[in-house]
């Protein structure tokens, strides 16, 4: 087991027993101790669904009102007009069997891959690079579009992706603990009202378990649902 340090004990110390309003759990997460870095502030769900049955993953993407503080790396496979339009929104990088080759090389410095759909024969392939790192384009999470110039803008404006893990834990970064209390709780709740709306018809019994927010070197809040 790691060695707690004295500052993470300090902030274990402040942690309450119990689950709190939202509104209450942020002004407690910003409670903790700083540190010298911007720390990212994570919510995270536990669901009442089976990660296994294919209509009970949970999984997509939304941009927050406040952004996450953070500017993603987007590259983009496209070509012609497509092309055009997702270096004007500010993609990293454009490319085609050049971005591929790249990727297949080992290229993975970056946040999201987006792909218009007549570009997956080409992105197909890299899904043995791409996949283990979450980054694989996905029609679901949005990323497979051809509209790819207004997804490269959400993305730079503090867009996230979500999918449940095999624990049917679903987490996101909902952004850094220097914004102000409101607009993390802005955040955090529209994140789980967005999960929340997600609900598959197919759940039987308590969907959302429990809540939680957590910075990158504290120790969790949980949240009232």
């Amino acid at each position: 087991m790691a060695k707690q340090s004295k500052r993470y004990r300090a902030a274990l110390a402040k942690q309450p027993k119990e689950s709190q309003p939202l509104s209450q759990a942020v002004e407690t997460l910003k409670t903790y101790d700083a540190t010298k870095f911007d720390q990212t502030v994570e919510v995270h769900m536990r669901l009442g669904v089976d990660p296994n049955q294919a209509d009970q993953i949970i999984r997509g993407s939304l941009v927050l009102p406040h952004g996450i503080g953070k500017t993603q790396r987007v590259v983009v496979f496209a070509k012609g007009d497509a092309a055009k339009a997702a270096e004007e929104a500010g993609a990293d990088e454009v490319g085609q069997e050049d971005l591929a080759k790249k990727i297949k090389d080992g290229y993975t410095d970056f946040d999201v891959c987006i792909a218009a759909p007549d570009m997956m024969g080409l992105v197909g392939p890299l899904g043995r690079v791409l996949g283990p790192r979450g980054l694989m384009p996905s029609p679901r999470a949005g990323t497979v579009t051809p509209d790819v110039g207004k997804v490269v803008s959400e993305y730079k404006a503090g867009k996230v992706e979500f999918r449940n893990d095999k624990g049917g834990n679903v987490h996101a970064m909902v952004g850094k603990m220097s914004f102000d209390a409101k607009k993390l709780e802005e955040n955090i709740s529209t994140f789980v009202d967005y999960i929340v709306g997600l609900k598959p018809q197919t759940i039987k019994g308590t969907y959302v378990k429990g809540v939680a927010i957590c910075a990158t070197m504290t120790p969790s809040v949980r949240v009232q649902t």
